[in-house]
């Protein structure tokens, strides 16, 4: 793959070009940025930026403004190769808080398929998740992989599911053990109609589970739904953790990507 490419169309197509997540967010195009609004039911943010030293302390003021006037935290995703070359130094001094940085990762569908024909993990079933039930089975396999709530992605989940049924997929990797089913991994799937872009999320897997594949098994299970949907390129936004797997698997690095966490309330303490 032509990585600078691949990295331009990501950034036409999944973020300058991004369309909202569900119909209850809406994409604004303001200048300097597109941005994601809407309910706590939807993820707030920036997802792109075209900004120099001149403008960029005022457009990250305008952000802080729009999402507070809103009552939302937000979330600005900084990119390797976003500009101005100090724009983490600036959201920081704007009161933002970084997340751990991560690593965007993309392989092509096609060929991801063909490596992973045939994987699984014998004793586990890969489940779809589509009622209550399920998603808070989810929510409890990811507050104990991440070690973190759940709660705000679980409504998150579900509203997702509501609304968009046929753009947003979620597993859970079920174990069976002594009769019983235990569920020990959850992934989801977002598809970008129009973009040739699938993006992986979660794939969180309880630690005494970790090391049998089940990752990799949910990565080959969500890529051949994709492909058979029609999709070219499968993303991931991969932690430290992932991304040995998903280099073995064929994915290539395209850049780095950094959250940039800002909470009003906080601020304004």
């Amino acid at each position: 793959m032509d990585h600078d490419k691949l990295l331009a169309l990501l950034d036409s197509r999944m973020r300058r070009g991004a369309g909202p997540e569900t119909p209850a967010a809406r994409i604004e195009h303001v200048p300097g940025v597109v941005r994601q609004s809407g309910p706590e039911s939807v993820w707030n943010g920036v997802l792109w930026s075209e900004l120099d030293a001149g403008t960029a302390d005022g457009v990250i003021a305008e952000q802080v403004r729009h999402y507070t006037e809103l009552g939302q935290d937000f979330e600005w995703t900084l990119y390797g190769h976003d500009r101005p070359a100090d724009l983490a130094d600036r959201l920081v001094a704007a009161g933002f808080t970084p997340d751990e940085p991560e690593t965007l990762m993309v392989a092509e569908l096609a060929g991801l398929v063909r490596r992973t024909d045939g994987t699984g993990t014998p004793g586990i079933e890969l489940r779809e998740v589509t009622d209550e039930a399920g998603v808070a089975q989810v929510v409890a396999v990811h507050e104990q992989a991440f070690g973190t709530d759940g709660t705000r992605l679980g409504r998150r989940i579900l509203a997702q599911l509501a609304e968009s049924p046929d753009t947003f997929k979620v597993h859970l990797a079920v174990a069976h053990e002594d009769g019983r089913e235990i569920p020990v991994s959850a992934a989801r799937m977002e598809l970008h109609p129009g973009t040739g872009f699938a993006g992986l999320w979660g794939g969180g897997t309880l630690a005494g589970w970790r090391g049998r594949g089940i990752y990799r098994a949910l990565v080959a299970h969500r890529a051949r739904i994709a492909a058979e949907l029609g999709y070219e390129y499968l993303r991931v936004d991969a932690s430290d953790q992932s991304r040995p797997i998903l280099e073995r698997l064929g994915f290539v690095v395209l850049t780095t990507m950094t959250p940039y966490q800002y909470d009003p309330a906080r601020a304004q303490r």
